[in-house]
């Protein structure tokens, strides 16, 4: 059998989250171009497992309303013409048999026999449950690709993703509701990151940094930068209309800090109050023509073709819980990073340093 156009292998992950629960009825999937930065792929590549969906029943797909799992999966067996066919064949075997002297008890006794012993005999093996990993945390583009790494080598587990920000993938972790939050929290204090951040939010907690990448940060802006922004100190200009992420973002905690040291009053930058959820969020608006300066990854002004300004470089770690670190799906996600395929893939999405990528620290 020849490999799986990427199109299947959403069509089937999609599936297997229907299948399993993860994606309840009338869920709404995310839209194609958040698909298609979650798998790296072409927005038409998402549209096409999108359709194939909709022609199976399992989505609905309406104009303005987003995609959204269908209320209740197709079942064959409603058709009436079905109904009708299988009433008409029981119909001839009553007739068959009490016209040769059986009485109906006979009849029904024998009927349930038989149907007690084909349950047996048809009755199919329940499909193992998904087992899932529950990531939440800051937007990256190299996660889609570790979610497949975890496919790969423990096939029935799932990497499901949830952007909510650093600070709010450690607030997830704190609660028990995540198992890895992905962060990138700059303090300014020790001019470190990640570290501290993590023993203010799970003191006490034994939990492993495992390096991402290292990624540059910096201004995303239309290409040939027409405004010519080059810094920071650039924003105010009435000329700029910025995107910026959402608080708690670890975006826009360095942002904020580096605005304070410039003593830059954030009420004078136009769109400052304007927020994305992600780095391609960010890059879409620029796109569409809804801000024309930004702070996010160079990666993702490459996926969209727009110009990077760059302007540092920061860490970003997974954290993991000593109670999940030992689990063989954990250490098939980090075996999956360490290596060198992955290590590849990550580099050519551009703008990554992955001289660290998979080591580990201990915090306790």
């Amino acid at each position: 059998m020849g490999k799986r156009l990427l199109y299947q292998e959403i069509v089937e992950s999609i599936c297997q989250e229907i299948r399993y629960g993860i994606l309840k009825p009338n869920a709404e999937l995310p839209t194609v171009r958040e698909m298609a930065d979650r798998w790296c792929c072409a927005p038409g590549t998402v549209l096409h497992a999108y359709q194939d969906l909709a022609q199976q029943g399992l989505v609905i797909s309406r104009q303005g309303a987003g995609t959204r799992v269908a209320p209740q999966p197709p079942c064959r067996s409603q058709s009436p013409l079905r109904k009708a066919t299988l009433m008409n064949q029981a119909e001839l075997f009553l007739l068959s048999a009490l016209t040769s002297g059986h009485t109906v008890e006979e009849i029904d006794c024998a009927v349930r026999a038989a149907l007690d012993r084909w349950r047996t005999l048809v009755q199919e093996p329940e499909a193992p449950p998904c087992r899932v990993l529950r990531f939440v945390g800051s937007h990256d583009l190299a996660l889609s690709l570790l979610a497949a790494r975890l496919a790969e080598r423990m096939p029935g587990h799932t990497l499901h993703l949830s952007f909510v920000g650093s600070l709010g993938g450690l607030i997830a972790l704190a609660r028990r509701e995540a198992d890895i939050a992905g962060v990138h929290l700059w303090d300014e204090e020790t001019n470190s990151y990640n570290r501290p951040f993590v023993r203010r939010l799970l003191p006490g907690r034994r939990v492993a940094l495992v390096n991402l990448a290292n990624r540059q940060i910096g201004l995303i802006v239309a290409p040939g930068n027409p405004l010519d922004v080059a810094a920071l100190a650039d924003l105010p200009r009435g000329n700029v209309r910025f995107i910026n992420r959402q608080a708690g973002a670890g975006t826009r905690v360095w942002l904020d800090a580096q605005l304070c040291r410039m003593n830059i009053e954030a009420g004078k930058i136009e769109g400052y109050g304007d927020e994305a959820l992600t780095h391609s969020e960010v890059a879409g608006a620029i796109t569409e023509g809804r801000a024309n300066v930004g702070l996010g990854i160079e990666a993702a002004a490459l996926a969209y073709g727009l110009d990077f300004v760059p302007l540092t470089s920061e860490c970003y770690d997974l954290v993991v819980p000593i109670e999940q670190w030992e689990t063989e799906p954990m250490q098939a996600l980090v075996a999956g990073l360490s290596s060198d395929e992955t290590k590849t893939a990550i580099s050519q999405l551009g703008g990554y340093d992955t001289t660290r990528t998979g080591s580990v620290e201990w915090v306790s």
